[in-house]
Protein backbone atom coordinates (compact mmCIF):
# COMPACT_ATOMS: atom_id res chain seq x y z
CA UNK A 1 0.00 0.00 0.00
CA UNK A 2 1.37 3.41 -0.92
CA UNK A 3 1.03 6.56 1.16
CA UNK A 4 1.69 9.00 -1.67
CA UNK A 5 -0.95 11.67 -2.22
CA UNK A 6 -0.90 14.20 -5.04
CA UNK A 7 0.07 17.69 -3.80
CA UNK A 8 -3.36 19.20 -4.50
CA UNK A 9 -5.12 16.43 -2.54
CA UNK A 10 -2.69 16.85 0.37
CA UNK A 11 -3.24 20.63 0.35
CA UNK A 12 -7.02 20.08 0.43
CA UNK A 13 -6.72 17.67 3.36
CA UNK A 14 -4.48 20.11 5.26
CA UNK A 15 -6.94 22.96 4.68
CA UNK A 16 -9.88 20.84 5.87
CA UNK A 17 -7.91 19.85 9.00
CA UNK A 18 -7.18 23.52 9.76
CA UNK A 19 -10.85 24.50 9.27
CA UNK A 20 -12.02 21.74 11.59
CA UNK A 21 -9.47 22.71 14.23
CA UNK A 22 -10.40 26.40 14.03
CA UNK A 23 -14.08 25.66 14.46
CA UNK A 24 -13.56 23.55 17.57
CA UNK A 25 -11.01 25.64 19.48
CA UNK A 26 -11.43 28.99 21.14
CA UNK A 27 -7.89 29.51 22.42
CA UNK A 28 -6.45 32.90 21.51
CA UNK A 29 -3.18 34.70 22.13
CA UNK A 30 -3.21 38.45 22.66
CA UNK A 31 -0.01 40.39 22.05
CA UNK A 32 -0.61 44.09 22.63
CA UNK A 33 -3.70 44.95 20.59
CA UNK A 34 -3.35 42.00 18.17
CA UNK A 35 -5.20 38.71 18.72
CA UNK A 36 -4.15 35.41 17.11
CA UNK A 37 -6.01 32.08 17.01
CA UNK A 38 -4.14 29.10 18.49
CA UNK A 39 -4.02 26.11 16.13
CA UNK A 40 -2.60 23.60 18.60
CA UNK A 41 -1.56 23.72 22.23
CA UNK A 42 0.51 21.29 24.31
CA UNK A 43 2.36 21.32 27.62
CA UNK A 44 5.09 23.88 27.16
CA UNK A 45 3.92 25.55 23.97
CA UNK A 46 1.42 26.30 21.22
CA UNK A 47 1.27 26.87 17.46
CA UNK A 48 -0.19 29.72 15.40
CA UNK A 49 -0.67 30.09 11.64
CA UNK A 50 2.67 31.07 10.14
CA UNK A 51 1.20 33.41 7.53
CA UNK A 52 -0.75 35.55 10.01
CA UNK A 53 1.44 35.36 13.13
CA UNK A 54 4.71 37.25 13.29
CA UNK A 55 7.73 35.98 15.20
CA UNK A 56 6.25 36.89 18.56
CA UNK A 57 8.38 36.95 21.66
CA UNK A 58 7.90 38.39 25.06
CA UNK A 59 4.80 38.69 27.21
CA UNK A 60 1.42 37.59 25.79
CA UNK A 61 -1.98 36.77 27.30
CA UNK A 62 -3.71 33.43 26.66
CA UNK A 63 -7.53 33.39 26.47
CA UNK A 64 -10.17 30.67 26.14
CA UNK A 65 -12.97 32.65 24.53
CA UNK A 66 -13.50 35.65 26.86
CA UNK A 67 -11.85 33.96 29.87
CA UNK A 68 -8.29 35.06 30.66
CA UNK A 69 -6.30 31.89 31.39
CA UNK A 70 -2.73 33.05 31.87
CA UNK A 71 0.03 35.47 31.07
CA UNK A 72 2.94 33.80 29.29
CA UNK A 73 6.51 34.63 28.38
CA UNK A 74 7.12 33.08 24.95
CA UNK A 75 9.75 32.70 22.26
CA UNK A 76 9.28 31.53 18.66
CA UNK A 77 11.04 28.21 18.07
CA UNK A 78 10.36 26.97 14.55
CA UNK A 79 8.14 27.17 11.50
CA UNK A 80 6.91 23.89 10.05
CA UNK A 81 3.98 22.92 7.84
CA UNK A 82 2.35 26.35 7.88
CA UNK A 83 2.59 26.60 11.67
CA UNK A 84 4.75 28.83 13.79
CA UNK A 85 5.59 27.09 17.06
CA UNK A 86 6.19 28.92 20.30
CA UNK A 87 7.75 27.73 23.53
CA UNK A 88 6.48 28.88 26.92
CA UNK A 89 9.28 30.14 29.15
CA UNK A 90 7.05 31.25 32.03
CA UNK A 91 3.32 30.88 32.72
CA UNK A 92 1.45 32.89 35.35
CA UNK A 93 -2.10 31.65 35.86
CA UNK A 94 -4.75 34.37 35.85
CA UNK A 95 -6.68 34.79 39.08
CA UNK A 96 -9.93 36.53 39.84
CA UNK A 97 -8.65 37.62 43.27
CA UNK A 98 -5.91 40.14 43.93
CA UNK A 99 -2.72 38.70 45.39
CA UNK A 100 -1.95 39.58 49.01
CA UNK A 101 1.39 39.83 50.77
CA UNK A 102 0.20 38.46 54.12
CA UNK A 103 -1.39 35.30 55.44
CA UNK A 104 -5.15 35.47 55.87
CA UNK A 105 -6.52 34.00 59.09
CA UNK A 106 -9.00 31.26 58.13
CA UNK A 107 -11.06 32.12 61.22
CA UNK A 108 -11.29 35.83 60.41
CA UNK A 109 -14.80 37.24 59.88
CA UNK A 110 -15.83 37.85 56.31
CA UNK A 111 -17.78 40.99 57.20
CA UNK A 112 -18.42 43.25 60.17
CA UNK A 113 -21.88 43.99 61.52
CA UNK A 114 -22.30 47.63 62.47
CA UNK A 115 -23.91 48.59 65.80
CA UNK A 116 -27.13 50.59 65.55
Amino acid sequence: MTTYLPPDVQAGLDEARKKGWKASHRLRVRAGEEVYRVLRAWDGGFALEAETAPHLRGLVDLYDGPKHLSQCLIVATEEDGGEMRFELKRVTEASERQPVDFVRDPEAPVALIAKD
